[in-house]
């Protein structure tokens, strides 16, 4: 293998799973459209109402649906076949997106019933997210699932960066009812790509229903000390150190209210953070995600503070492209120990709960700053949040020693086990759970399918019993 090829991502998943490839196709596709009718969405509510408050409700009707229904989601996807969730999730999706294109070409619908299509959209969403969850873990051998994740990660950054775009020129031709109906077609293809899944039932003994379901799902969360410990990380990168909305201060404070530096800004993030995902080989081969997430979260924060004591504009540019790619890189670390860490019965309600984390931080972190940046200035609130990330994560690394030295799965000496035999490193892996005590060194990542007519491994025969 060339140098060159190593750097790259990671692409054996798509050469090694036909079916997680055509599953990638689908929801990178159905991704674009999604941010179409973001971009879509604001664009009515504020053509219609000229109201910052009303374009404020759209971000809660998003959010809300999310925190609200997600738990209990997670709970029922951990007691149903996840292909069929993620079917229902899909087609719920598409069809608010066709009522979104009716109201478009009609033009006479209150912003009321806008926003409220949107929560239902939402609702769904919140649905399919910890049934998607589960996909790579069973589809993909162990050491494929970080390369499947840097996969979904960068085309979903990818369709971040394409979508507003792609729906601005829309907008401008045909206006917002065929931005809808686009985003209703490419649900097609998400729906297309998961029809092939095999069922995927949860293996072990199923969540319990109700409140009770999501109560075990949190007893688990906070009783597995790697699984806690990344979403710790991930809370104190975004709560203490989110920056976005200091940038119009910092911008007037340093560079002169530049409206072309403060543009710059956001986009040096993104280009930092795709192009930290886009030679993401390295670090998913390395299947080392406990020390990469800590080292790349320490980063983001030494970085931003970095970035609030530059007076030049450039090198003010280079530490917000830095720490886009060290969150990048962390987040992908993250979702790798989650997502091999968690036994499968229990994986829709963690997948639900890193949901609404990485969906309340960022707001809870913009919020902070907005607060600290009133009482002192926006270059303080930047020197701050970025200082009490580092002293935070830190304190994570030094109090769990689970994350210090893990491999990507198996290393926690009370991860709960399985009880299926643990294969060979030279077989991939079945559709069953694998044993999670310590495993030998090597790539252990993200995200291929097991061969037609691998036979299961044995269930779990009583459910996983969180750390004490």
């Amino acid at each position: 293998m060339s140098l060159l090829s190593r750097a790259l991502v990671d692409v054996r998943p798509l050469r090694s799973s036909p079916v997680f490839r055509r599953l990638l196709i689908g929801r990178t596709v159905s991704t674009l459209g999604g941010f179409m009718t973001m971009v879509t969405v604001m664009y009515q509510v504020w053509d219609t109402t000229h109201s910052s408050v009303w374009s404020g409700a759209v971000g809660l009707a998003q959010a809300l649906p999310l925190i609200g229904v997600g738990l209990f989601a997670g709970s029922w996807v951990d007691r149903a076949d996840r292909r069929r969730a993620y079917l229902l999730s899909t087609v719920g999706s598409a069809v608010c997106s066709v009522l979104l294109a009716v109201q478009g070409f009609t033009g006479r619908v209150p912003v009321a019933v806008v926003l409220a299509l949107v929560a239902v959209q939402s609702s769904f969403g919140a649905i399919g997210a910890p049934a998607a969850g589960v996909f790579l873990p069973r589809l993909l051998p162990k050491d494929q699932v970080a390369a499947g994740l840097a996969l979904n990660q960068v085309t979903g950054q990818a369709m971040m960066l394409l979508g507003p775009a792609v729906a601005g020129v829309v907008l401008g031709w045909w206006g917002v009812g065929v931005c809808y109906l686009v985003d209703a077609v490419t649900f097609g293809m998400a729906f297309y790509g998961a029809y092939g899944l095999p069922a995927l039932p949860p293996e072990g003994e199923k969540a319990r229903p109700g409140v009770q379901g999501v109560l075990d799902g949190l007893r688990f969360l906070t009783g597995h000390r790697a699984v806690r410990g990344a979403l710790l990380v991930d809370l104190a990168a975004t709560v203490l150190a989110m920056p976005a909305s200091l940038f119009p201060l910092v911008n007037e404070e340093r560079f002169g209210g530049d409206p072309r530096t403060l543009g710059l800004f956001l986009s040096a993030l993104a280009v930092g953070g795709v192009s930290a995902t886009a030679l993401s080989g390295p670090v998913t081969r390395l299947a080392r995600p406990g020390p990469v997430m800590l080292c790349c979260a320490g980063v983001w924060g030494a970085a931003l503070a970095l970035f609030g004591l530059t007076s030049s504009a450039w090198a003010g540019l280079g530490m917000l492209a830095v720490a886009g790619a060290a969150d990048s890189v962390a987040v992908l670390s993250r979702a790798t120990i989650v997502q091999t860490r968690t036994p499968d019965a229990l994986l829709g309600r963690v997948t639900a709960a890193e949901a609404i984390v990485g969906q309340a931080g960022p707001n809870l972190g913009n919020l902070r700053g907005g607060v600290v940046a009133g009482w002192t200035s926006g270059t303080t609130a930047l020197i701050t949040g970025g200082l009490m990330c580092l002293a935070a994560v830190t304190a994570v690394g030094t109090t769990t020693p689970e994350l210090r030295g893990g491999h990507a799965c198996g290393t926690d000496p009370r991860a709960p086990r399985r009880k299926a035999p643990r294969p060979q490193a030279s077989q991939p892996r079945d559709s069953g759970p694998q044993d999670s005590g310590p495993q030998t060194p090597g790539p252990q990542v993200v995200v291929p399918v097991a061969p037609p007519g691998t036979p299961p491994a044995a269930p779990v025969t009583a459910p996983p019993t969180p750390e004490p």
